[in-house]
């Protein structure tokens, strides 16, 4: 026997064997974006350091965490779906034949499988999970089968205008490029955001009249409804910025600012001092701890988290990073490492892919590490170079070493065991290992490994004479580096 039940927010319907969720989310990216001039699909266009489907699919998951939004895809399908893998459903729209059309797309994938929809664009990454939680929520209040948001505002981007007659009633959009004088002075707006009943809204989606452009608008489903006598409930915002699309790049960074500045807010709210929000830039994914000091022109872009007490900039960028507590990093970049609790960086630093800073390391000014552990109290100095080495406890790097870590074919490494001191300008000629509290003299270019509490010096570096010790070289039992 058939069961079914009509359903609201949070109730699942049956029939037969298949579960009917309560909503689905259908991500409307098929559009070339030609006024972007641009091989790159618009949708993939970068925003506070995602690509905008990013933020439309963010939202979408936000909203229903049950299932993956499904994104119509057409121009630069491959791209959108290299960037989004298996996270959504995918649809394609072969044929550029409008937003009602592109909607019809989805229909394999949802008749019969969610019993409400909501429809955005992929290119407005401004819009609110709380905007959309209200026209949902009024959607199921009212009942009706269509509930759409509208906007006013003096600017309209291309928005078709809400018409409506002297008791308010709407009458349908009319498109910007079909309205009258009179009608491009309305300054209610559809920003293209719907809430429909999936059963009324698939048989409407194959009736639509093509338009003068030869398309199929998604608009003239409100039009449908009405001459059917059905309500069509709206829910208003009367903050634009929400309802930017991105059309051209004048638009891109327009809603750049606009996002900065509700990332700064919140983490300003948050406990996070910015001394100029202005210049300064976050990542929708950062993470910030409290009392935190953020100085200008500091950009902090991925999964970057940065800890307590902290004093960043000015000048530096971090991205992909962790940061401990109590860390100051001044006019450096980071990309990819480990900061812990208690050590300062720079000014001119670079923590490459791989860096791990320990503990209270202090690392100086111009230095580079990549792929390299610093244990706890080292001091790198400045104009020094680690790759791919492996540092103890309380090993002094003197200004200019470097780890000659690379043979021309491969990567070696180089371990510098607890309390060693390198002193100045000394080439570690990779593989090749300095043992515990061992020296090297300035300028030294160490091609075989230093015993523990010896001090190596010369080109190549030997270790000196003990007392009766015959032997003025250094143990062989590492390989000579390239």
């Amino acid at each position: 026997m058939v069961r079914e039940h009509r359903i609201r927010l949070g109730l699942v319907v049956s029939r037969r064997d298949l579960l009917i969720d309560p909503w689905a989310i259908i991500i409307l990216a098929a559009g070339q974006g030609t006024r972007m001039k641009s091989r790159v699909p618009k949708v993939l266009h970068p925003l506070g350091g995602q690509p905008l489907i990013r933020h439309s699919t963010g939202l979408a998951r936000a909203l229903v965490p049950q299932r993956p939004p499904v994104v119509v895809v057409g121009h630069g399908a491959d791209g959108v779906r290299a960037e989004l893998g298996d996270e959504v459903e995918y649809v394609e729209q072969a044929q550029q034949l409008g937003t009602g059309h592109a909607v019809l797309q989805a229909r394999p994938a949802l008749e019969g499988r969610a019993a409400q929809l909501v429809i955005f664009y992929a290119d407005m990454p401004l819009l609110t999970r709380e905007t959309v939680q209200r026209l949902m929520a009024l959607h199921q209040e009212k009942g009706g089968p269509l509930t759409l948001l509208t906007v006013i505002a003096d600017e309209a981007r291309g928005f078709g205008r809400i018409v409506r007659d002297e008791a308010g009633r709407i009458l349908g959009i009319v498109e910007e490029a079909q309205a009258t004088p009179a009608q491009l002075a309305i300054n209610e707006l559809n920003p293209g955001v719907y809430v429909c009943d999936a059963a009324w809204l698939w048989p409407r989606l194959a009736s639509l009249p093509l338009s003068p452009k030869g398309e199929y608008y998604l608009t003239d489903i409100v039009g449908l409804a009405v001459a059917e006598g059905v309500g069509v409930e709206t829910c208003t915002t009367d903050d634009p910025g929400e309802c930017l699309g991105i059309n051209t790049r004048v638009h891109l960074a327009e809603a750049e600012a606009t996002l900065r500045g509700r990332i700064n807010r919140r983490w300003m709210l948050a406990g996070v001092t910015l001394l100029d929000p202005a210049t300064t830039y976050l990542g929708a994914e950062v993470e910030i701890g409290p009392d935190t000091v953020i100085y200008p022109n500091t950009h902090l872009w991925g999964k970057t988290k940065v800890g307590q007490e902290c004093i960043i900039g000015p000048n530096t960028l971090i991205r992909d990073s962790t940061i401990g507590n109590q860390v100051q990093i001044e006019c450096s970049v980071i990309e990819g490492a480990i900061v812990e609790d208690k050590v300062d960086v720079g000014p001119f630093a670079h923590l490459r892919k791989g860096a791990h800073l320990a503990t209270g390391v202090h690392m100086g000014n111009f230095g580079e590490v990549k792929n390299s552990y610093l244990g706890p109290g080292t001091k790198m100095g400045h104009f020094s170079y680690l790759g791919d080495a492996q540092l103890g406890e309380n090993v002094n790097i003197g200004a200019g070493t470097i780890t000659c870590n690379y043979d021309g074919v491969r990567k070696q490494r180089t371990v510098i065991e607890d309390g060693a001191f390198i002193g100045s300008d000394t080439m570690l000629v990779a593989p090749v290992r300095v043992g515990r509290g061992a020296k090297t003299g300035a300028g030294s270019v160490v091609t075989h490994d230093v015993p523990p509490e010896s001090l190596a010096y010369g080109v190549p570096a030997r270790v000196k004479k003990s007392p009766g010790d015959g032997s003025a070289t250094a143990s062989s039992s590492g390989q000579d580096g390239t």
